[in-house]
């Protein structure tokens, strides 16, 4: 068995993608309509699917997961969140835990909750 990655439930995967790629740097690898597959391996697919292979709604913002990040540039890079996407609903500001790593956690524009950390 392999581990392939984490999808994550958008609403619009065009959309999504052009954030991952604006922040993240990732790159779209395979687009199937409303499902993409993205470098670091990442997945994204569309609520209308996902929902209909569930039988349920999704609960944004469930705080259940969180996808993890490093960036040594830490300000820089809140800096151009805040400048490309200055409606990003923060969790926690920059800041400072206990043992010196510093981070930043906020919800993606479909409610996915993101840590972005200096590395440890």
């Amino acid at each position: 068995m392999k581990y392939k990655g984490t999808l994550l439930v958008v609403e619009d995967c065009g959309h999504a993608l052009q954030f991952y790629r604006d922040m993240f740097g990732l790159q779209l690898l395979q687009d199937n309509d409303g499902n993409m597959e993205l470098t670091g391996g990442l997945y994204l697919q569309e609520a209308k699917y996902w929902e209909k292979f569930i039988g349920e709604s999704i609960t944004p913002r469930s705080n259940r997961t969180e996808l993890y990040f490093e960036e040594a540039e830490i300000e820089a890079f809140v800096e151009k969140l805040q400048r490309l996407y200055p409606k990003t609903e923060f969790v926690n500001r920059l800041m400072t835990h206990s043992w010196g790593q510093r981070v930043v956690r906020f919800y993606d524009p479909d409610g996915n909750l993101i840590e972005v950390g200096t590395p440890v």
